[in-house]
């Protein structure tokens, strides 16, 4: 019998400190504290004034930590100290999410393994460096290729408890 490590019952207390998890060569930990928004923009270049930086212009593809999730919506995964004005009295829309969702990483050789269990999605064919919004059974999530065996993993915190159970149940072949 497979021993797993006993999880935090609120996304509270997941994001307090919940240690990384291994099994079936994946890692399964808490991404960094990071500051979220959901932009929205009908003209790239006003929304590339506000950030001062330019955005990936087609969907799927990301640049520096933005995430291009349709023709005029932009998902940013920032550093926890990047501050980001909020463009008022321009025709964008940035909110701030970060209370909203949370990171999960997933590393390692069975990666695609554990998250194709549960995602509708052909994952084995997306590059390195592409992002885009699905489903791990039915909760909504954001997944991120950022390098051969490493994801990143976007989900609303009151479905991070039990997104994580699932992954972990993935991990030891429970699913």
């Amino acid at each position: 019998m497979v021993e797993i490590a006993p999880m935090a019952v609120s996304a509270a207390e997941l994001k307090l400190g919940t240690g990384p998890v291994e099994g079936a060569g994946v890692r399964l930990s808490l991404a960094a504290d990071l500051v979220r928004y959901s932009m929205r923009a009908r003209d790239p270049a006003v929304l590339e004034g506000v950030l001062g930086r330019p955005l990936p212009t087609k969907i799927g593809d990301t640049v520096d930590g933005i995430i291009c999730l349709g023709p005029d919506e932009w998902y940013a995964i920032l550093p926890d100290n990047f501050d980001l004005a909020r463009g008022d009295g321009l025709p964008v829309s940035v909110v701030d999410v970060s209370s909203r969702a949370l990171g999960l990483v997933l590393e390692g050789p069975g990666v695609l393994a554990v998250l194709s269990s549960g995602c509708p999605l052909d994952l084995a064919r997306m590059g390195v460096g592409r992002a885009t919004r699905t489903v791990f059974e039915t909760v909504e999530i954001v997944v991120w290729r950022t390098s051969e065996t490493r994801w990143h993993v976007e989900v609303w915190r009151s479905f991070a408890t039990w997104l994580w159970h699932a992954f972990v149940a993935a991990m030891h072949g429970a699913t």
